[in-house]
């Protein structure tokens, strides 16, 4: 069942978020979630209740995930977030395109975090906002020229909030490797490039997806309905999928759905009230 909320958005004021206690997680476990039947969603700035988060689809592969007291995350952030002076707390970034990064980020954001390293220097982030815990996992990339091999130019960045571990795979150029799939543990939710070549061809990817077994994936990095249409068809034995016409939608530990489920969201700017 999917629960509807208000569509108006709402400005969210760039304050700095609160220090809470993060709700803890079971990202680095074998256990599965608890199966329950409502996904929520709702419009950016709404209030949330203590053991929620919300993700909103903002472009290609940049999402916002919102705590309840304020802390905010972006992934590959451009430093373009809409028609509002929204400040993230945190922003990640990968640099395979840019599509994926920006070399001048917004100064008044307290953190911003870079997925790319070298194979002597790999960049590493385990980041504490109280009640948001974000770390990444490297992964490799390909050359943007000679087609050669980037050791550690991409990553997987994991943000832990709510009770929730919500991957974010990035730029992802190849299958994660056994110590990757143990350093990344049991993603609840996992944000999944679905383009058929940029990164992976869909195939490799759905095998990413079913290895990992998260409760929801929500697909991004689609240029046309082609990839994605050939991706959820591939999953749809597995999946349930369920196709949605806005860009947000709220999640929590307890009513995560009992069968996987591929959300597709409409990405949207952030907009103004």
């Amino acid at each position: 069942m999917i629960r509807l909320a208000a569509p108006a958005a709402a400005l969210l004021l760039a304050a700095p978020a609160i220090a809470q206690e993060r709700i803890p997680s079971h990202c680095i476990s074998l256990a599965e979630a608890p199966g329950l039947e409502v996904i929520h969603r709702a419009a950016f700035g709404d209030p949330l209740g203590q053991d929620r988060v919300r993700i909103s689809f903002l472009h290609h592969a940049m999402f916002l995930i919102e705590t309840p007291n304020g802390t905010t995350a972006v992934t590959d952030y451009t430093g373009v977030l809409g028609r509002t002076d929204h400040v993230p707390t945190v922003v990640t970034m990968n640099n395979s395109h840019t599509t994926h990064w920006t070399p001048a980020p917004d100064p008044r954001i307290p953190h911003v975090l870079e997925g790319w390293g070298t194979e002597d220097f790999p960049t590493e982030h385990d980041l504490d906002l109280g009640e948001m815990r974000v770390r990444n996992v490297h992964t490799d990339a390909r050359g943007r020229w000679d087609g050669g091999v980037r050791k550690n130019g991409n990553s997987i960045f994991v943000f832990e909030a709510a009770g929730l571990c919500i991957g974010h795979l990035g730029h992802l150029h190849h299958e994660p490797d056994a110590a990757q799939y143990a350093a990344l543990g049991r993603l609840d939710v996992v944000m999944v490039p679905v383009d058929g070549g940029y990164t992976m061809n869909v195939e490799t990817m759905m095998k990413v997806i079913s290895r990992l077994r998260s409760s929801v994936v929500l697909p991004m990095h689609w240029f046309s309905g082609d990839s994605l249409g050939i991706f959820l068809d591939g999953m749809k034995d597995s999946f349930d999928v369920v196709e949605l016409d806005q860009n947000s939608i709220e999640l929590g530990l307890h009513d995560l759905p009992r069968r996987p489920t591929i959300i597709v969201l409409q990405p949207r700017l952030l907009r103004g009230p």
